[in-house]
């Protein structure tokens, strides 16, 4: 046997040692998806055996090749080969695939499997987050790669499926990528034909080569999934071309080897112990054993160790002689790297003048000047609109676009809401960077799986919304949220912030940086009276989620978010000198307000007062405050178009409708 065909037999036991742990873990679970594995275990098998730059041992090394698991639903081929390659996922983790509290639940979580780099599974966003990834990778190349010194000099690599480029979210992430040029992205689609339900035909008979081409992709072909050479060709092509992301077409059999190869039948559940032997038995692969790595092909994979501790070993030498010839820019990568913020940055934020001769300011308009105050403090902060910064007044106005530059901090997402969020993601799992994306909050409903993503991964993503209620006005329903604040504050980890005024504002901005967790602002568009930062003490009230502003007495506690904390304030006023003497709390953030203490929790809605809470929003979340003596005003309906002021008025977020509330509740 020549040394090439001791190789290719080599490659061959690799790739169905890949295959097998994938169908093993499968039918033990009794549960998941074996065709795509056995389709495209030579792609993976090509990528980490031979073409990506990566540390087994150190899976979060800043300057690795990332991979992307778009179509999540084939975690089982990600996790054999993350087992393969020397990550700490050892055998009987794979054997407890999809079971409770394993390191392999069923698609892939970044926080629970070392070397998983995002959370995959809802189809699509896997592939935006990817553009996300590419375009961190480009905007820190910018910032720190100079003369002859390339700290950053990484690939995204992703593979995908039918499925994935059928969602919409794929479309708006691919466009960006073609219009930023992300020459780094390299998205291997696994074309197969195959759906769920059967042949793509059905439901997907367009020209995808065709379609990215027009997006501004090279697109390359590959017609057979199993030709290692083609496959390998085809991924140098597309590292050449750096002004453009590469699709490369893999044409592959879903569920290559089995008696149910090239069906649906094979894509979404177990083969069953027969068909299971059977694929064995066609491939070569010794039938009677489960989780089996041969010991040629356990050497062979494992060799990624020595090459991954080579390279970055390499890299941490280069990168000591570029922090010599560049010691601030070397500080600065390196606490990016850790997440670290700049010692004393939190001084930059600005305290807001209150006071008579004070104009109110919209909360929006406080952001931006936070934001602003903030863009040399916090460089690591960047992001941008969904055509909407005029509006939402998130621009740095003194850096460039990163469309014209890629050091620059102001990035043109378009109209791709959910394309948009979906890619901060990728940013923000990148690391380096703290990333943000905004729009109209009436649209968070196009970017709630976005958030609910960056909630699961527990990644430092900012969502910034503006237009927060009915009293934007004139626009009428269908850009005024109701539903969208309560409904997003039921995402788990995700901190909500909505502020009362523009010191409010800025201490959420210094929250939503410190926590370094995803967090979405809800501001107004109207303008609002400051409140004094010092005599109210707004910046620790914040920290604690809700805290009081006003105590005239114990008849009542009146609570309030946004602009309608201004309202309660007048009526509580009101309500003194009609003799109801109340309490009047701010609660910017509901998620930090139940991290408190119970007693702290109970000084804010004492037992045995009654409560009135009031939000231009729905009320459903409220009765866990205001208890079933209490009353919760609110919008439980579509809002109407009119001048703001009128559309507060007539549904009832009014001091007029809160005193006489009050009055009918207190019985003076």
């Amino acid at each position: 046997m020549t040394d090439k065909q001791q190789q290719d037999a080599l490659d061959q036991l690799s790739i169905n040692t890949l295959r097998f742990l994938a169908v093993d873990q499968v039918e033990k679970a009794k549960s998941g998806h074996p065709g795509a594995p056995l389709g495209c275990a030579p792609i993976v098998y090509l990528l980490y055996h031979k073409i990506m730059k990566y540390n087994p041992k150190d899976p979060q090394w800043s300057d690795r090749d990332r991979f992307i698991l778009s179509n999540g639903h084939a975690s089982a081929l990600l996790y054999g080969v993350l087992h393969l390659t020397g990550y700490n996922l050892p055998m009987s983790q794979l054997e407890q695939f999809r079971q409770w509290g394993s390191e392999t639940p069923g698609h892939p979580e970044s926080c629970d499997t070392p070397g998983v780099e995002v959370t995959t599974g809802p189809l699509g966003q896997g592939f935006a987050m990817a553009v996300g990834e590419a375009i961190a990778e480009k905007h820190q190349a910018a910032i720190y790669n100079h003369e002859n010194h390339t700290p950053v000099d990484h690939h995204t690599y992703v593979l995908c499926g039918d499925g994935d480029l059928m969602e919409g979210v794929s479309h708006e992430a691919a466009s960006l990528a073609g219009t930023l040029g992300l020459g780094k992205l390299i998205v291997l689609y696994d074309d197969n034909l195959i759906s769920l339900d059967g042949p793509t035909e059905l439901s997907y008979t367009e020209d995808v080569t065709r379609r990215f081409e027009a997006y501004h992709w090279q697109v390359l072909s590959v017609e057979d999934g199993n030709d290692l050479v083609a496959i390998e060709r085809a991924i140098e092509a597309a590292k050449a071309e750096t002004q453009k992301p590469t699709l490369i077409r893999v044409r592959t059999v879903i569920g290559y080897g089995s008696p149910k190869a090239g069906t649906n039948k094979v894509h979404g559940e177990a083969m069953g112990a027969e068909a299971a032997r059977a694929t064995k038995k066609n491939l070569g692969f010794p039938e009677d054993k489960s989780f089996y790595v041969p010991e040629e092909a356990g050497k062979n994979w494992l060799k990624a160790v020595e090459r991954g501790h080579k390279a970055q070993a390499e890299w941490q030498a280069s990168f000591e002689g570029y922090k010599k010839a560049f010691p601030t820019l070397g500080a600065q990568y390196e606490r990016c790297a850790k997440r670290g913020m700049e010692p004393g940055w939190e001084k930059a934020i600005p305290t807001f003048p209150a006071g008579p001769e004070a104009k109110p300011v919209a909360t929006r308009n406080a952001g931006q000047v936070v934001l602003n105050a903030l863009a040399k403090a916090v460089p690591e902060l960047v992001g941008g609109a969904a055509d909407l910064t005029a509006s939402t007044k998130t621009i740095f106005k003194d850096s460039p676009s990163f469309h014209a530059d890629a050091a620059g901090r102001n990035i043109f997402f378009g109209v791709r809401e959910f394309g948009m969020l979906a890619a901060v993601n990728g940013m923000a799992a990148h690391g380096g960077l703290i990333p943000f994306g905004s729009t109209f909050f009436t649209f968070s409903d196009y970017c709630r799986s976005a958030m609910r993503m960056g909630a699961l991964m527990g990644i430092h993503s900012l969502y910034i919304y503006t237009h927060d209620s009915v009293g934007l006005g004139e626009d009428g329903p269908t850009h005024q949220p109701v539903e969208q604040l309560m409904s997003l504050r039921a995402i788990p980890k995700l901190t909500d912030f909505r502020p009362a005024d523009a010191n409010e504002t800025a201490a959420c901005w210094q929250l939503a940086l410190e926590r370094k967790s995803p967090s979405f602002m809800a501001l107004s568009r109207q303008d609002l009276p400051v409140l004094d930062a010092a005599r109210y003490k707004v910046f620790e009230g914040v920290r604690r989620g809700a805290y009081t502003l006003e105590s005239y007495g114990k008849d009542l506690v009146l609570v309030a978010t946004g602009s309608e904390v201004d309202v309660v304030l007048k009526a509580a006023a009101q309500l003194k000198d009609a003799g109801i003497l109340a309490s009047v709390v701010s609660m910017p953030s509901f998620r930090i307000f139940e991290e408190q203490t119970e007693e702290y929790k109970a000084s804010i809605f004492p037992k045995g007062v009654p409560t009135i809470s009031v939000e231009a929003g729905a009320t459903m979340g409220w009765w866990k405050y205001v208890g079933r003596e209490g009353v919760a005003i609110g919008v439980d309906r579509f809002g109407a178009s009119a001048p703001g002021p009128v559309v507060m008025e007539k549904l009832g977020i009014s001091v007029a409708n809160v005193v006489e509330t009050a009055r009918k509740l207190v019985k003076k």
